[in-house]
């Protein structure tokens, strides 16, 4: 079972085993996935100035130190196989002459960025689409909600789900969490509504080791604009000569190493900086140096999205500001894909693989979810973890889910009955979760954004806490958490409308937590985690921050995170 229809997901399905039947569960009903909103490219050695020495040094430098040298090296190695496996499935690169076009990107010392104009996210998931649509064996069930991991035995044995108006068991013989990372916790974001963190919530309580969850990329370069969306701007433009400039017209990054091009962590703090000590609440964008011509033909998403704004960036400079962008955390996995718990396995942003460290060499992302989905090919399932249980359900041959067993109509026997919820109670309303959901985005954008401290991290530390306690224990909130994996439970349709969102939020506030822990434990500076109260690198923390439900959170070492 495969959670999440973004690039990961896709690609673990086509890497799996051919012989095994494969159900991909998609919460969203339309083809939404953060990896379509990726701009700028896959990074990979391709041109024969490049070298893998020369990738590995800049993703081991972007990482400020946090990386695990044995999964760069396993990335930068096989990327150039997952770029023939990408062209084999149709993937329409853009060239230039007889090969594939490259662009540089920050931190990147050569030209490997692969691109499809400003849309690769876009054109890699419909050739991967397109892909998994021609193998037999795999079934897509779209508008299906996981919910909480089933662990029997110490291993992974499936989901709950709510599909419909039930939420229900499904068995699997393992389970692959592709769910994306949880951008969208933060009130200024690239990332679309759907990024909550599910797989990462799930996963850690489920009792999964969690790791390195305060280190959150801020992308310098959002579009900014009153009422609209923090559209991402591409690095690549940087890479193709755009500049950033303050109000005086001067460039904030004019003391970095790099300039426009510096590692992202470090220009997202240069322009924070520059805009508290001007008093904005954004800085500018210089499009032109790259040429109308060039920007016509690299960039028509940009170019498209900004028009619509009303800007016209061939004229004069838009306006930018930082938005959280990427997790470099997530859910603790080794170079095969399997997480601390036997059955599970992580791939793409909602997996933390070792390869990003403490932040993200640009254009890796996409590239991490196709190196670790290749690695699920090596997965070998057991007699007892493929045996479907009594009552639970299966994936079907021609599609859709389909019940093993019939269903009673009682309750709290465990032996496959049904029953209706207890209920939300009166003080839930679309109108109050939308409210809570938004002070929850404000406060961790205050707290855990581009610049922390450790007396307002513990501020909101405490007020999640308090939050996420009120929440879980609403009755059908309760209800759903301790049902029976035999049994399945009928939402009303009054609630039904509710559920998702009170979720996703529940999810979301504990996402916030565990950042925040990470945040408060780590007392140093380090990649995307920057405290004003710590502002320096020590060497104590060139180590991984691990959290476990029912033991708190501590460190591991780089070479060897699953092992405490």
């Amino acid at each position: 079972m495969v959670v999440g229809g973004g690039a990961a997901g896709l690609m673990a399905c086509l890497e799996l085993p051919s012989e095994l039947r494969v159900l991909l569960l998609s919460k969203e009903r339309g083809p939404r996935s953060a990896s379509r909103w990726a701009q700028g490219g896959i990074a990979a050695v391709t041109r024969p100035e490049d070298s893998f020495a020369s990738h590995r040094e800049d993703t081991l430098k972007a990482g400020a130190g946090l990386c695990d040298p044995a999964a760069v090296e396993l990335l930068v190695h096989e990327a150039p196989h997952c770029v023939e496996r990408l062209l084999q499935l149709g993937m329409d690169f853009d060239r230039d002459g007889a090969g594939l076009s490259t662009t540089l990107e920050a931190a990147h010392s050569h030209r490997r960025v692969l691109h499809a104009q400003d849309r690769t996210g876009g054109a890699l998931v419909d050739a991967l689409e397109r892909a998994v649509d021609r193998r037999v064996l795999v079934v897509r069930c779209q508008g299906v909600m996981a919910l909480q991991l089933w662990i029997d035995a110490g291993r992974c044995q499936g989901l709950q789900v709510l599909e419909g108006n039930h939420v229900r068991w499904l068995h699997a013989g393992a389970v692959v969490l592709a769910s994306g990372g949880g951008g969208h916790l933060f009130e200024k974001t690239t990332n679309p509504s759907q990024a909550t963190g599910d797989g990462v919530g799930m996963a850690w309580r489920a009792g999964a080791q969690v790791r390195d969850l305060e280190f959150v990329q801020f992308h310098p370069t959002a579009l900014m604009l009153p009422g609209a969306p923090h559209f991402l701007i591409s690095e690549a433009v940087r890479g193709e000569g755009a500049k950033l400039l303050d109000r005086q017209g001067r460039s904030p990054v004019r003391a970095l190493a790099g300039g426009d091009l510096a590692p992202r962590d470090q220009v997202s703090r240069a322009l924070v900086r520059t805009m508290h000590e001007q008093g904005v609440d954004h800085l500018w964008l210089d499009l032109r140096p790259i040429g109308s011509a060039r920007m016509e033909k690299q960039f028509p998403t940009i170019l498209g999205r900004c028009r619509q704004l009303g800007l016209e960036p061939a004229d004069a400079p838009i306006p930018i500001a930082p938005a959280a962008h990427y997790w470099m955390g997530g859910v603790s996995t080794d170079l095969n894909a399997a997480t601390s718990i036997p059955g599970l396995y992580a791939v793409g942003e909602v997996a933390c693989t070792g390869v990003h460290g403490a932040n993200r060499l640009a254009s890796n992302s996409l590239m991490e979810c196709l190196v670790f989905a290749r690695q699920l090919s090596r997965i070998q399932l057991t007699a007892t973890s493929t045996a479907p249980r009594p009552g639970a359900a299966e994936c079907s041959a021609t599609g859709g889910l389909s019940f093993l067993s019939s269903l009673g109509s009682s309750k709290g026997n465990g032996a496959g009955c049904s029953a209706v919820s207890p209920g939300l109670g009166s003080v839930v309303s679309p109108e109050a979760i939308a409210a809570r959901v938004a002070s929850l985005r404000r406060t961790c954008w205050r707290v855990a954004g581009v610049e922390r401290q450790g007396t307002s991290l513990r501020h909101g530390l405490a007020t999640i806490q308090r939050q996420r306690s009120t929440l879980e224990s609403l009755p059908l909130l309760a209800e759903v958490a301790r049902l029976a994996t035999m049994d399945q439970l009928e939402i009303p349709a009054d609630q039904l409308k509710l559920i998702r969102p009170l979720q996703d939020l529940m999810r979301q506030q504990e996402l916030g937590e565990l950042l925040m822990e990470a945040a408060l434990f780590r007392t140093e500076s380090r990649g995307g985690h920057f405290r004003t109260d710590c502002p320096s690198a020590q060497p104590f923390w060139q180590r991984h921050t691990v959290q476990t439900l029912g033991q708190g959170i501590g460190t591991a070492p780089l070479a060897d995170a699953l092992s405490d």
